[in-house]
């Protein structure tokens, strides 16, 4: 059976680990090249190495516009094309409104939203002149209600979802489709530091009983640049077990 991104290019950011790493491995199983991008270019380079075949990593800084430049250079200059672009890199740095700084508020900002602005340009630009191509984003389901000590997260990525509706306006008769995905709670690295009780209470506001599993994540971004999403554009789509949100 032919795999469903045989002959074409995906880069992901922020895969070095976590659900960029996830989804750089679940578009390398579908036959696409894949250019695992991170600011920790040692982690891209062990997940690609552990790929194998043809995935390849590149030194990223999403909130650094040379940066950026270089790597989707570097990407085109190897792969010869950039087919699919996941922007998946972001940061947390909470606290409450009363207690956040302005530091952590620029880094949150730069990283999620300028991150995504800076990569989506310059990989629009590549897609628009070969008038085809696909930009998923990350969003959060944080964004669509909110969450306590969270003000630059949830900032950062209702503008995210802003994007990709200004995007999908812009680009789609370029032959650019544009979708953003609102995760929930997930398993990564950063809900395993935290403790116990949070987790449970995660769980417990998730209708299915569960945390998310990168992998599911991963899934919904190879549904939605793939041929079978051909007519879906400028969507949300929440990846999230049913989440209800507390007022919290």
């Amino acid at each position: 059976m032919q795999k469903r991104f045989e002959g074409r290019v995906a880069l992901v950011t922020g895969a070095a680990r976590g659900i960029g790493r996830a989804t750089a491995a679940a578009f390398h199983a579908e036959g696409a090249v894949v250019a695992l991008a991170d600011r920790d270019e040692p982690g891209a380079a062990a997940a690609a190495k552990e790929l194998g075949g043809a995935a390849f990593s590149v030194a990223l800084d999403v909130a650094g516009e040379r940066s950026v430049k270089a790597a989707v250079d570097q990407v085109i200059e190897r792969a010869g094309r950039i087919d699919v672009l996941v922007n998946n890199a972001g940061i947390t740095r909470d606290g409450t409104l009363l207690k956040m700084g302005e530091e952590a508020w620029d880094a949150v900002l730069d990283v999620n939203l300028k991150g995504t602005f800076l990569v989506g340009r310059a990989c629009a630009a590549h897609m628009s002149a070969r008038g085809s191509g696909v930009i998923l984003n990350a969003a959060s389901i944080v964004a669509l209600h909110g969450n306590f000590g969270q003000s630059n997260y949830v900032a950062s990525k209702a503008g995210v979802i802003g994007l990709t509706k200004v995007w999908a306006r812009e680009l789609g008769k370029k032959g650019v489709r544009v979708n953003c995905i609102a995760p929930g709670f997930i398993e990564t690295d950063m809900t395993a530091a935290m403790p116990a009780e949070i987790l449970t209470g995660m769980k417990g506001r998730t209708p299915l009983g569960r945390l998310g599993q990168a992998a599911d994540v991963a899934r919904a971004y190879v549904f939605l640049a793939s041929d079978d999403a051909s007519f879906i554009h400028g969507q949300v789509l929440g990846v999230d077990g049913g989440l209800v949100m507390g007022t919290g």
